[in-house]
């Protein structure tokens, strides 16, 4: 290796190295519908003009050194070699959800080649959608989404960009310190970090019908959406004292599995049977996308890269599913008190130092064995509040999805112009039936709604 090429040469952070692990290599793929048919020639120009390219690691292929040492190294790109094409439809069939079916086999058998930079564009034009793939390695969900929308234009407004709001957006009410306050924030993030190490170590849910495992990963996958009106959940957050969208959306999850295992395995499981989901929390303010169009001048208060905490969630099987209300209760007396610890900035620092000191090898194992001895992954990404369009072409949907892991079922939500599309990524050899557990959470949410309605 010659000293010019030592100079381009960037290392990974600890964390993209920790994504490029076996047993935790991850690629997010992002599927945009549009209204009208795709203009190829358009999108190109679009892509050579974006700020995806003016980024390096957007550019750059992952090396390794003779010690085994990752680096980004700068390369030039071509735009062709990254787009795939698709001409004719994926089904044949209707009522089929083509391009789930798509995503779902990219999420466990189709990674991305390491002889050209970690992204990939899959245009299908019979159902007018694009896929955009990106190695986690480059990024977390919200800088990949907000480099995303820096080309999107609002359609009320070409000239503006998007604005976002919606799903997980944060209160700005001010926390009133105090010496009990002060002890309750020790004594959680006490017990929420003892156990994230019980659960590296020993812990793990009792089996369900939801369980997966170590080899998951590996089996094949299936994708549906649930989807969820924002005005429907914003109903019965106002019918819950002081609750808040997020508080909503954990009790819709809490109910849906209760009824959906009540139909799976009615006899198998005692009530308050527990299990646990691993959720991903951004770290880092989001002053908008103004200021991360900025990124590239270095005058961006934004920081690019993977900043995210991870919380255990704990869901408990009730049969009696009658007060739909009361699974919002739970869940907010629950998720108030993983505010008040210090739970995802410890998760993040723990396995930082762990990647920093001992390496992304050990990390990578400690986090698989996390994921083993839980159920399910959640994540929620605030996508924007108003319609926007790509290219000139309105915008239908978003959805997000990932690479398949050791869990049977992954969910990501993103929230868009008053909609909420929850992508449900789950092991066919473990829940058969999908489409079933996500009628079962747009069920729950219809059932809160009626209450709430009632209770006001």
């Amino acid at each position: 290796m010659g000293d010019s090429e030592l100079e381009r040469d960037q290392p990974l952070t600890p964390a993209g190295r920790l994504f490029l692990q076996p047993q935790t290599d991850q690629v997010i793929n992002c599927a945009i519908a549009g209204v009208d048919p795709l203009d190829i020639e358009a999108i190109k120009t679009e892509i050579r003009n974006s700020v995806m390219l003016k980024h390096p690691r957007f550019g750059s292929l992952m090396v390794r050194d003779s010690g085994g040492r990752e680096y980004w190294r700068r390369t030039e790109v071509d735009i062709d070699r990254h787009i795939i094409i698709r001409q004719e439809p994926l089904s044949d069939d209707p009522d089929n959800d083509a391009v789930n079916d798509y995503m779902a086999e990219l999420s466990f058998s189709s990674p991305l080649s390491m002889d050209k930079p970690l992204w990939e564009i899959h245009l299908l034009m019979a159902h007018m959608t694009v896929v955009f793939r990106v190695h986690h390695s480059l990024g977390d969900g919200i800088s990949l989404l907000s480099m995303l929308l820096c080309s999107c234009r609002r359609l009320d407004d070409p000239e503006q960009l998007p604005r976002i709001g919606g799903v997980g957006a944060s209160s700005s009410r001010r926390r009133q310190w105090g010496l009990l306050s002060l002890l309750k924030v020790v004594w959680y993030t006490l017990i929420y970090v003892l156990g994230f190490i019980f659960r590296a170590l020993w812990m793990k849910d009792k089996r369900s019908a939801l369980s997966g495992g170590a080899g998951v990963e590996l089996w094949p996958r299936k994708l549906v959406t649930a989807s969820f009106s924002l005005d429907d959940m914003k109903t019965v957050k106002r019918a819950v004292t002081d609750a808040t969208i997020n508080d909503v959306l954990f009790g819709i999850i809490t109910c849906g599995f209760s009824k959906y295992l009540d139909m799976r395995s009615p006899k198998a499981l005692r009530e308050g049977h527990q299990i646990t989901g691993v959720a991903m929390v951004n770290l880092r303010p989001h002053p908008g996308l103004q200021d991360f169009a900025k990124l590239m001048d270095g005058k961006s208060k934004t920081r690019w890269g993977n900043k995210f905490g991870m919380l255990l969630l704990p869901v408990q099987y009730h049969g009696d599913c009658s007060d739909s209300l009361r699974f919002v209760k739970r869940a907010k007396a629950m998720i108030d008190k993983k505010k008040l610890s210090l739970e995802a900035p410890c998760s993040y620092k723990i396995g930082d130092t762990i990647m920093s000191i001992f390496g992304a090898k050990l990390a990578s194992i400690l986090n698989y064995r996390i994921l083993c001895n839980t159920t399910f992954t959640i994540s929620n990404l605030v996508g924007p509040s108003e319609k926007i369009s790509i290219v000139g072409n309105p915008v239908k949907h978003i959805r997000v999805t990932s690479s398949s892991l050791p869990h049977a079922i992954t969910m990501h939500m993103v929230s868009y112009a008053g909609k909420a599309d929850m992508q449900i990524l789950v092991a066919k050899e473990v829940i058969p039936d999908p489409e079933v557990l996500a009628k079962c959470f747009e069920d729950a949410l219809v059932a809160m709604k009626q209450a709430a309605s009632i209770k006001t």
